[in-house]
């Protein structure tokens, strides 16, 4: 739930905090929504603002893939009936693309826990790569050929694998 301004006539959701005109918000007498995660305003408009397609290291890779000549799908689903997107889908060679934050995905090398509320955010990191194994899984059964990247690493590097996969791909049809 996002930030909501009061006007004139306007009357903020439930559960919404009310932000002031200077664009602070009433921290002294907010509460976390029930069932949530945010240990204070400030946190929970910042985990908010996270995107979940679009971030620069996808779009650096997105676009040296594209200079290179392929075309692909963005935020695709490769397979119907499965509730996953791909950050990129080539379709005809069956190619699906991941490029997996470091915090989200619980990356060997970066992922540092949070100090708050440490129980639930173990939970949900564990959650998020089972679900990335699942997928794997499900896509490899089904025939696509699947690559993940994090964010951390180069562009050109994960660029020049995601080109070499769909050309070798493509000569083996």
């Amino acid at each position: 739930m996002s930030s909501k301004r009061c006007g004139p006539g306007l009357l903020p959701r439930e559960g919404s905090e009310i932000v002031s005109e200077g664009g602070t918000s009433n921290a002294g007498g907010w509460r976390p929504p029930d069932g949530s995660w945010a240990s204070s305003a400030a946190n929970r408009r910042s985990m908010l603002g996270n995107r979940s397609r679009d971030t620069s290291p996808e779009l650096a890779i997105r676009s040296l893939v594209h200079a290179a000549g392929l075309r692909y799908r963005v935020a695709a689903k490769p397979l119907p009936g499965i509730r996953r997107t791909a950050d990129l889908v080539f379709r005809p060679t069956r190619v699906a693309v991941f490029v997996d934050g470091c915090f989200w995905h619980g990356c060997p090398d970066h992922f540092v826990a949070p100090k708050t509320n440490p129980d639930y955010w173990r939970t949900k990191i564990s959650r998020n790569v089972e679900r990335d194994r699942e997928t794997d899984a499900l896509l490899a059964e089904a025939g696509w050929l699947v690559l993940r990247f994090w964010e951390h690493e180069g562009a050109g590097h994960c660029a020049r694998a995601v080109c070499e996969a769909v050309q070798s791909r493509r000569r083996s049809l």
